[in-house]
């Protein structure tokens, strides 16, 4: 890949600086790669962008220095706009720590972070001001901005062998919820009840802690993540938001913290996860459409989810559905994924996976499941079961406040094959309401060694198939 010199960089930026703003879309120069993915229903490709030929701006060259987070910050956001106003570009950090604040992402940018790179980000909350349009939880609101942020980009990418690694100094002191926070939450869920303008929900104000995620992608197309190791986090790792065609590649992530989910794409489409390690604090991948009220607006499914040939080492579930699906979720293969921890924290991990696949909701979400596939796993010992659906799942929301709206989710479509797990509390175990049975459940060769409990239950269920 070309490598512009410093006069071409500043000729680039005297012919094209109305191009430097926001993820406004350049004449495409960057070139396109499809994927085509292998699925139990009708998948699109998937276009991602190719920077093979594009040019490498360094983050030296822009000033950037080691010992110094302000210059370096600066750099990485020069360099953005550089490659951006060039049409493409790949901004290079090289080998070595690299102290940072927030990186805001531009259209046809890849950020490619060496071997024997850091980019060590900053753990102070000021640092990620001012406030961006972003999520908590499924609602909409301005916030500290993500770690890494994109917002309506297009052909972005992540790349290279190096590490993403966040400071928690501040972030485990919010991991607590104390009353501050649990109010900030029921404000925030009243201004989404009451269509307040997102623009109106600053939600930095006071002591609500809403913690950023690491990375998030709201609103994009054609963004590919690949090779890079991601550490501990504030918040959610990788957060694909409204966002259309992603590849999440051989990527490792370790973070054990609170909410440290490893992927988590929401009311997001034609999204390949493979070739992945997973060491979590939280579930390893969780599929969202967003809360209630802002769900509904939105009214954008999540569809067209493949996430295959990965490992997981921690985590409280392999694959979660929701608890955030109002806006639906459909079209979901989980495919030769695999528990590779103990279970009992003799290897270093702190607990088991709980379930292998988890469906939950409540009866404030609406929304629907349908069309889930899971297929070729294997675990050690989990905490759960190989399926576990729940539809009163409501975690601290049950005493914050009371059902404004009811709406049941409507379930149908589960299946599972080919299965082996050497201890689990349960195989099955669905809890549906009468009002909304769960539908067209299927469980083929399913073998769970030993059992602590009923192998199978299920309440309020309609076509049931369990075969050896």
């Amino acid at each position: 890949m070309p490598h512009l010199s410093r006069r071409q960089l500043v000729m680039t930026s005297l012919i094209s600086p109305f191009l430097i703003s926001g993820c406004a879309t350049l004449p495409r120069l960057t070139k396109q790669m499809q994927i085509q993915v292998d699925a139990p229903f009708a998948m699109p490709p998937i276009l991602i962008p190719d920077f093979s030929d594009a040019p490498h701006f360094v983050i030296t060259d822009f000033g950037a220095l080691q010992e110094d987070q302000a210059k370096t910050t600066v750099a990485i956001a020069s360099a953005i706009d550089a490659a951006h106003a060039a049409g493409a570009g790949v901004v290079v950090v090289p080998e070595g720590t690299w102290l940072t604040g927030k990186i805001h992402f531009k259209s046809n940018v890849c950020l490619h972070v060496s071997k024997g790179a850091t980019l060590l980000f900053s753990e102070q909350p000021a640092d990620y001001l001012p406030a961006v349009h972003t999520t908590w939880e499924g609602i909409e609101c301005m916030n500290y901005s993500p770690l890494i942020y994109a917002y309506q980009c297009e052909n972005i990418a992540i790349t290279g062998e190096g590490r993403l690694k966040a400071r928690l100094d501040v972030w485990k002191v919010w991991y607590a919820r104390p009353k501050p926070h649990m109010d900030a939450l029921v404000a925030l869920y009243n201004l989404a009840y009451t269509n307040v303008p997102v623009a109106d929900r600053d939600m930095t104000r006071g002591e609500a802690n809403l913690r950023p995620q690491f990375v998030q992608f709201n609103r994009c197309r054609n963004v590919l993540v690949e090779d890079i190791s991601i550490e501990d986090s504030p918040f959610w790792v990788m957060h694909p938001y409204l966002s259309q065609d992603v590849v999440i590649r051989r990527i490792k992530v370790r973070a054990h913290g609170h909410n440290n989910d490893g992927v988590d794409p929401e009311m997001s489409q034609n999204v390949l996860i493979e070739d992945c390690v997973f060491d979590q604090g939280d579930d390893a991948i969780s599929v969202k459409s967003g809360r209630d009220m802002d769900a509904w607006r939105l009214n954008t499914p999540s569809k067209n989810i493949v996430m295959r040939n990965c490992r997981i080492l921690n985590g409280h579930q392999l694959m979660a559905i929701g608890s955030e699906l109002s806006g639906g979720i459909e079209n979901v293969f989980v495919d030769n994924c695999h528990f590779v921890g103990s279970g009992d924290g003799a290897d270093g991990h702190a607990v088991p996976i709980s379930n292998l696949l988890f469906v939950k909701t409540n009866e404030r979400r609406g929304g629907y499941v349908k069309n889930i596939h899971v297929s070729n796993i294997s675990a050690t010992k989990i905490a759960g079961g190989v399926l576990s659906v729940e539809t009163d799942v409501l975690y601290q929301w049950r005493n914050l406040m009371p059902t404004y709206v009811r709406k049941l989710t409507a379930i149908e479509g589960l299946h599972l094959s080919h299965i082996r797990v050497n201890e689990a509390a349960f195989v099955c175990q669905i809890k549906a309401e009468a009002e909304a049975p769960v539908r067209n459940v299927s469980l083929k060769d399913i073998q769970v060694q030993k059992t602590l409990h009923t192998p199978v239950v299920t309440e309020n269920v309609e076509g049931f198939i369990h075969t050896d």
